[in-house]
């Protein structure tokens, strides 16, 4: 055995454990996440951690590059770390588009990782739970991405929230009415950052990056701006950009959308039109979402996405226009944590069978079996320790039932039944115990 200096037990900046109580929420969120999706018709697939450096490069742009985990492997291959997994899928669409047939509509679950500059909620390794559909340009497909999110959100309990859309046509239309279509991708990528760096920073980069003058920018901000209802929002842009092709078109796709949504159920306070919205990434190019929390705006998008139809088209001669949104689940459960919503979900079984002393472990576990049969989540204690013990670790872990037999019980085939919430006990044979115990956790 080594004697020399112990190893400090770390975590890399960026990075984090996930306990059991941040576990099960996760997996929670997970599984909510695919319930709804399959509901709409999304089928799960999955793509490698690790691709081709030249897949992945150039396509979230400049900045998204800077952040790719990128190196050679024992190959001598130059391969990168998945930033998102929407490029993954546009590779993968490409690839096997034939055998799957369009329009496809797919989901997929998994880390990522950026080298970016860490913060609460945002980590260099962290899931995201994705929806897509790919094949289509159909207002179908843009609307149903409004109405997965709504329903995604609702599904997850997160209180109050709200839907911002915008069209990166009408952006792309104010900047041509500004003489700024030539630098699109700057201008755009300086206006994403106004949340974070305010007004004046984003004039500034808009200036450095772009050569915009202080009233072009004034121009774009003031119209980015713009608040109201999404009627009356619509109404003013069809005149500021008369005449731009490009921006009316955005215009006619937004109405159709929020008119799509509206018939469907959608209640008007949950999805704005915010003209502010650029997303980051360059690859979208139509429709683009983002999601808040009406508690805890300031920890950002909770769940982002928008249209990018000429993604594949870097991989394929065949057109594969896609259009899908993306949950961060890390983020989310930031949030939630913070908003105190976490608490109760760290349970891991409903009920512990305590051994009231060895030799009795067979029929301990034929318990926890039969309970297991029942839909009675149940975990046997290892060890035939005093039951006060078992007791205390069995409210530490927030088992909500505990059961145990004693010579005298198993001699008649009963089951102390200990219900941990208000301290009763009750005798149950084993053959009813399944049945008492879920009356008791209220799921009979």
């Amino acid at each position: 055995m080594s004697t020399g200096a112990k190893i400090e037990p770390r975590t890399l900046k960026g990075f984090r454990d996930y306990p059991p109580a941040l576990m099960i929420p996760r997996e929670h969120l997970l599984e909510t996440a695919r319930t709804v999706y399959r509901r709409y018709g999304f089928l799960p697939i999955d793509t490698p951690a690790l691709e081709y450096a030249e897949i992945l490069l150039g396509k979230g742009g400049a900045e998204s590059d800077k952040l790719v985990y990128r190196f050679k492997d024992h190959g001598d291959r130059d391969v990168a770390l998945r930033f998102d997994l929407t490029v993954p899928f546009a590779r993968f669409a490409a690839q096997h588009a034939g055998k799957l047939g369009t329009p496809f509509k797919r989901y997929a679950m998994g880390p990522v990782w950026r080298g970016e500059n860490t913060g609460h909620g945002r980590y260099r390794e962290f899931w995201q739970c994705d929806f897509d559909t790919i094949g289509t340009v159909s207002v179908a497909s843009d609307a149903e991405t409004l109405l997965v999110i709504h329903d995604l959100l609702e599904a997850l309990g997160v209180g109050g929230f709200s839907i911002r859309v915008n069209h990166r046509q009408v952006l792309n239309g104010l900047l041509e009415k500004q003489g700024l279509a030539a630098k699109s991708v700057e201008v755009l990528r300086a206006l994403d950052k106004l949340p974070k760096v305010g007004r004046d920073a984003v004039i500034t980069e808009m200036a450095t990056t772009a050569g915009a003058t202080t009233s072009q920018a004034e121009a774009i901000l003031t119209l980015a701006g713009l608040e109201g209802e999404p009627a009356e929002i619509l109404n003013r842009l069809e005149k500021e950009l008369e005449g731009s092709a490009r921006g009316l078109e955005g215009v006619t796709r937004l109405r159709e959308v929020l008119t799509v949504a509206s018939e469907a159920g959608v209640a008007p306070g949950c999805v704005s039109l915010d003209l502010s919205i650029a997303r980051g990434l360059d690859y979208y190019t139509g429709l683009i979402f983002e999601s808040f929390l009406e508690k805890l705006p300031g920890i950002g998008s909770v769940c982002s996405g928008g249209r990018y139809d000429d993604l594949a088209g870097l991989y394929t001669k065949q057109t594969l226009p896609g259009v899908g949104a993306s949950l961060g689940v890390d983020r989310l459960l930031a949030a939630l944590e913070e908003l105190g919503l976490l608490a109760g979900n760290a349970i891991t079984a409903d009920l512990l069978v305590m051994q009231f002393e060895a030799g009795h472990l067979g029929s301990c576990y034929g318990l926890a079996r039969r309970l297991h049969a029942a839909g009675v989540g149940a975990e046997v204690f290892p060890e035939a320790r005093k039951l006060g013990q078992q007791l205390q670790q069995a409210e530490k872990r927030g088992f909500r039932l505990a059961a145990f037999a004693g010579p005298d019980e198993r001699a008649q085939g009963l089951w102390k039944l200990k219900d941990l919430a208000n301290r009763e006990e009750q005798l149950v044979s084993e053959a009813k115990l399944p049945a008492v115990a879920l009356a008791r956790l209220g799921r009979a």
